[in-house]
């Protein structure tokens, strides 16, 4: 396999894919194998509805001399992308974290983009996958890459950062995420911290919130540029800090305004606009930049049913988010609450723990809680505005008999509980 011959192919091509659903004129389609199919097999698909060239593993599907064949589509596809990543030569901003990773990502973009050429992750393209097509989307005219990576085990941190090779790093926080295939909170933390290694092994630059014990304690030994309250290198004076819901904040004698709900947002916001500060982004471009800004898919998006207002968050949930988001929720200045919240997945044996916990921190609260899903169903306890659902199909029946009006409701549960479904009944 010549990476560089294949590297010179794709720099004819205007985009690169792996599914000929979603296939442009003139790209590379890379034919990766999944669970229940051979992506080989669509190899003449793609070429005939206008992909420039295909690179597949298996040479019954060889067609003409647009196909270039690979021991492993996979693995050509991350050393393809290694290989350009070098070839740009360009800065490159890497961040992950247990929780709210992709919302900073999409703040340091915003923020970034009022002065340069900024290209970041699409969504959450941040696997072995996601981070290589990532890459493969910066062209020559990108002057500052982000790159958002995901994990649910050891070792793929590591991984992704061999690929994306960046120049800085963030970590959101270390949270009660993906516990199953971190084998715990101590795993957890160890994973995410691989990005510091990576860093410190290069000497290149961490961003560190101070007011974050795990982040000082496991960057000491890098090079860092950090913000928090007090003894910060970044210039950021944030004097105020409002969520009512929308969190605004007091920066440096500037109102900024979000668009952004939770007090758990400040952490993100100053993240983004300590960036912004040390690549010199005139502060009114960044109040500007996260002004501007509004959440979509699922996260943190405040929408209106009817009389009633919600507070959507169900991209995805573990105890951690599920802590912040319900706090907030509670802070909020309206006597009609409702909670609707949903399973927490990838937590292995601490699953019935992190749910009965989570109950029970809502036993002194008279807000209303629909808990839906079969882990907060074998948990369930007895109080008078608790309701548990064992399926989403037994919560609508619900729903369709009993209205909701003139409510605040927080939605908020894992990926896989698909708690948008909700919004039809409301």
């Amino acid at each position: 396999m010549d990476i560089s011959h294949i590297h010179s192919l794709f720099l004819k091509c205007k985009s690169i894919s792996i599914d000929t659903r979603k296939i442009e004129s003139e790209s590379l389609f890379v034919a990766i194998k999944g669970e229940n199919f051979d992506a080989n097999t669509f190899a003449n698909e793609a070429l005939q509805k206008g992909a420039s060239y295909v690179i597949i593993d298996n040479d019954e599907y060889y067609i003409d001399q647009r196909t270039i064949l690979v021991e492993n589509s996979l693995i050509a596809l991350q050393e393809l992308a290694k290989f350009h990543r070098a070839y740009l030569k360009i800065p490159i901003i890497a961040l992950t974290g247990s929780n709210g990773k992709t919302t900073t990502k999409e703040l340091i973009h915003v923020v970034l983009s009022k002065k340069y050429k900024t290209k970041a992750t699409k969504g959450n393209l941040n696997n072995h996958i996601g981070v290589p097509l990532t890459l493969l989307s910066f062209g020559s005219d990108t002057e500052i890459g982000i790159v958002e990576m995901g994990a649910n085990h050891k070792k793929e941190i590591e991984f992704l950062c061999g690929l994306a090779t960046p120049d800085f790093g963030y970590i959101t926080n270390f949270g009660k995420a993906h516990l199953e295939g971190f084998g715990g909170v101590e795993g957890v933390i160890e994973g995410k911290s691989e990005m510091y290694n990576y860093l410190s092994e290069k000497d290149n630059l961490a961003f560190i919130n101070l007011e974050d014990p795990i982040q000082v304690e496991k960057s000491k030994k890098l090079k860092s540029f950090t913000f928090g309250v007090n003894k910060a290198d970044a210039n950021v004076n944030i004097t105020a800090v409002k969520a009512n819901p929308f969190v605004s904040i007091e920066y440096n004698n500037l109102n900024i305004s979000t668009h952004l709900i939770g007090l758990y947002n400040s952490n993100n916001i100053n993240a983004a606009l300590t960036i912004g500060k040390y690549f010199n982004v005139a502060d009114l471009d960044i109040k500007d930049a996260l002004e501007s800004y509004i959440p979509e898919n699922n996260r943190s998006q405040l929408l209106t049913r009817g009389t009633n207002e919600i507070i959507l968050d169900a991209y995805n949930a573990n105890p951690s988010s599920m802590a912040v988001a319900i706090a907030n929720f509670i802070q909020l200045e309206n006597p009609n609450k409702v909670m609707i919240l949903g399973d927490m997945f990838e937590l292995g044996e601490e699953s019935d723990f992190e749910h009965k916990a989570l109950i029970s921190s809502l036993l002194k609260e008279e807000t209303i809680c629909y808990f839906i899903g079969a882990a907060f169903f074998a948990n369930k306890m007895d109080k008078n505005n608790f309701f548990f659902y064992k399926t989403f199909d037994d919560f609508s029946n619900y729903l369709k008999e009993n209205k909701m009006d003139n409510s605040i409701i927080l939605i908020k549960g894992s990926r896989g509980m698909a708690l948008e479904r909700t919004l039809e009944f409301l």
